[in-house]
């Protein structure tokens, strides 16, 4: 017989919030249409895509395929009919003095990682039939791994993740939000480099802005005034210590259209330490000194979510 205790940790089991690094991934967002039939299919969808995930699962082979799925707050209450978790709002844009976070479109995120891309491919392609013409879809990057875990500016990205059990302390909500522990915020933003400027730049520039070394990934000591480097201004302190985020960034390219970028996806238990982050290198700490990597990194979507827990999504079924 089941405890309730047991089932407790049952209903607020996370999604793969912490699912390794792949060699492929996809972020597909989607809007939800407002009609009622659009709603129901979508909820259904929601509900089933844990099986949908086991259907592609069981085909595999070998290999790792996992699939979150984050939910915005216009269709929260349509699609769930329950309060909206404590943090979740639309991405706020952020304008800085230079450079701009902008705030678009999106209801619905599906964030696939798998280590080949025909198996994402597979898995988008019965979920959008699923879907029908109940979404629309708003962006689709494909993501890959780049060497040794570098981005296209060729520094290695996710070096600051937490691991151990910092990781579910600093991404899965608890008892400050009961009726959404197991959940997760999630904020992505698609960022386009400039990649012939960059390269113009020496490596002891480059390595000033990241604030890490290049080749060997060794970080570098925080300025102690002025200009602060991208690692500096993404770490949050307050009385209760530093909080981090979990990272899962992805390259994504089309060379023959001269697109290169990082598709930035940030996983937090709490919303506000990634608004934090965001505010510090766009509007700069102190202000106007914002984070030189945008001088050579366009943020071009902003969109804010909420992974809830295993149990909420099935429950949608119900």
């Amino acid at each position: 017989m089941t405890q309730p205790s047991e089932s407790h940790a049952i209903a607020t089991q996370p999604q793969a919030i912490d699912a390794p690094l792949t060699a492929s991934a996809a972020f597909l967002v989607l809007t939800v249409g407002t009609d009622d039939a659009a709603i129901a299919t979508a909820r259904s969808v929601l509900a089933s895509t844990g099986d949908l995930i086991k259907d592609i699962r069981i085909r595999l082979s070998s290999g790792l395929f996992s699939c979150n799925v984050g939910i915005g707050h216009r269709v929260w209450g349509p699609l769930t009919g329950q309060p909206a978790p404590l943090e979740l709002k639309p991405f706020q844009e952020i304008k800085g003095a230079t450079h701009t976070a902008v705030s678009t479109s999106g209801d619905l995120l599906y964030h696939i990682r798998a280590e080949k891309m025909d198996v994402i491919i597979e898995f988008e392609k019965i979920l959008l039939e699923a879907f029908g013409d109940a979404v629309t879809p708003v962006d689709d990057v494909a993501g890959f791994r780049y060497f040794d875990g570098r981005d296209l500016l060729e520094f290695v990205d996710g070096t600051a993740n937490p691991d151990g059990l910092d990781l579910p302390a600093d991404t899965i909500v608890g008892a400050e939000d009961p009726a959404h522990a197991g959940g997760s915020y999630v904020v992505i933003q698609k960022y386009l480099h400039d990649l012939a400027a960059w390269r113009a730049q020496t490596v002891e520039t480059q390595q000033a802005i990241i604030g890490r070394t290049k080749f060997d990934n060794v970080e570098l000591p925080d300025a102690t005034e002025g200009q602060k480097a991208h690692k500096t201004l993404c770490t949050i302190e307050d009385a209760d210590g530093e909080h981090d985020i979990l990272r899962d960034n992805m390259p994504f390219a089309v060379p023959g259209s001269g697109v290169y970028g990082t598709y930035f996806i940030g996983y937090s238990r709490r919303l506000w330490v990634i608004e934090k982050m965001l505010e510090r290198m766009f509007i700069g700490d102190p202000p106007p000194l914002h984070d030189r990597i945008l001088d050579y990194s366009r943020a071009v979507t902003g969109v804010t979510f909420f992974a809830p827990s295993r149990g909420f999504l099935s429950a949608l079924g119900d």
